[in-house]
Formats: structure tokens, sequence, C-alpha cells
């Protein structure tokens, strides 16, 4: 329902507004009073209404992500859990397939994941940026705040390993990892690397491939 109304919102908004000018016409139709039972009703429903939106709208649409990741991916098939994708198409090209990253811009190179701490924290591994601009940001799926960044406006541009955890894990940190808590086990993971023009986007592309997931008890077997 969320995709057919983000797809096609103004014929779905002028098929309610039509609806809803009926009902009024067939009760006017009744004469005045036949209005006021519909008034009062309608001010109770956009009360609600409001509060409902207001409440459960960040967990409806960072949700629809979580599920459109896990089933059908940025175009390449399903992307498991605690893994992310790059996206080798622009946002414009992408907008032809439906992807998720249709709305987004031309100039970066998109990475979306959903990371999941359950079982244990996982490391994020970001390579060499050499000055690019680049971010990685973390979506809590219970308010749709954006809890944490890395990138080149946050932690720079040089190569690194973060610890992404849950707030109440109490194990300790190798060797001075900076660590990132997540107020729920569970976040909506969207990475951006920018890109100048064609030439660029496909070094954008490759250093996009590296940015990274993995558990973190396998930090003890990754390669020095």
């Amino acid at each position: 329902m969320n995709r057919l109304i983000l797809k096609y919102p103004y014929p779905v908004t002028a098929i309610i507004l039509l609806i809803f000018a009926w009902v009024v016409a067939q009760r006017l139709a009744r004469g005045v009073e036949g209005i006021i039972p519909l008034a009062v009703a309608a001010l109770v429903v956009w009360l609600l209404g409001t509060f409902v939106f207001i409440y459960f709208w960040p967990q409806i649409t960072v949700g629809g992500f979580q599920r459109a990741i896990l089933k059908r991916g940025f175009g390449g098939g399903p992307v498991p859990v605690n893994t992310l994708y790059a996206v080798p198409e622009r946002s414009s090209q992408s907008a032809l397939s439906g992807s998720l990253m249709a709305v987004g811009t031309d100039d970066v190179v998109y990475v979306g994941g959903w990371l999941d701490l359950k079982a244990g924290p996982s490391v994020l591994h970001v390579p060499e940026m050499a000055g690019r601009y680049y971010s990685v940001q973390f979506t809590d799926p219970t308010s749709g705040a954006n809890v944490a960044y890395v990138g080149k406006r946050t932690t720079g541009t040089g190569a690194g390993a973060f610890l992404l955890c849950e707030q109440k894990w109490t194990g300790s940190v190798p060797g001075g990892m900076p660590r990132i808590e997540m107020p729920h086990h569970s976040a909506l993971v969207i990475g951006r690397v920018f890109a100048a023009d064609d030439d660029d986007r496909h070094v954008a592309y490759a250093l996009a491939k590296q940015i990274q997931l993995t558990p973190l008890d396998n930090e003890s077997r990754r390669p020095g």
C-alpha cells in the first residue's frame, strides 16, 4: 500500500477526495442535520489519525525498507542481514525498476543493508577514501531517527573499522576500535560515496563495494 501511494500520490489523493465529496453530497441531500454526524466523525478520525501517523509512520516506513531489502534488495536480489550492497546504477536509472534508491541523487553511489545485532556486535569496515565525501548512516527502526554516522564529516576519510553494538553490550572493544552504540538491536544502513562524473563513478563504485559489515567474532581471523 505504501508503494502504491508513493508511486501514484496524485491519483490516490484525487480518488480519496472524490469519495469524500460524494459522501458529503449524499449527506447534504438529506438536509443540513445529516452533515453533523459526519463532521464529528471526521474530526475524531482526524485527531486519531494524526496521532497514529506521527507515532507509527517512522516504524511503517523503516519497516518497509527492511522487508524490501531482505526480500527484493536493490536490483541484485535479496540482501541478507548484516550484508551491505553497493548499487551500480544511478538513482534515475534505478527508478525504472522501482528500486528503493529511486528517490536519491545521481552524484553518489548508494550502499544499503539491514543491521541486526541480536547475535552479537558487528564491525563496519570502510576503505581509504582519500578526501572523497562519503557517509554511512544508521537509522533506528523504532523512531525513524538517524542515530549515528560514519563518514567524512564525522570520522574523516581514512580507512577504518567501527564496532557496532547494542547499548547493553559489555564486551571489550578490540584494538581501540571506535564503539558505536545502537538504541535497539537493529538499524537501517544507508551509505553514500560521491562520484564526480562517469569516469569517477567506476572508482566510487569500487570503493562503495569495500564498505562492508563483518561479525566481531571474525576479526581475529582477518588478515593483518
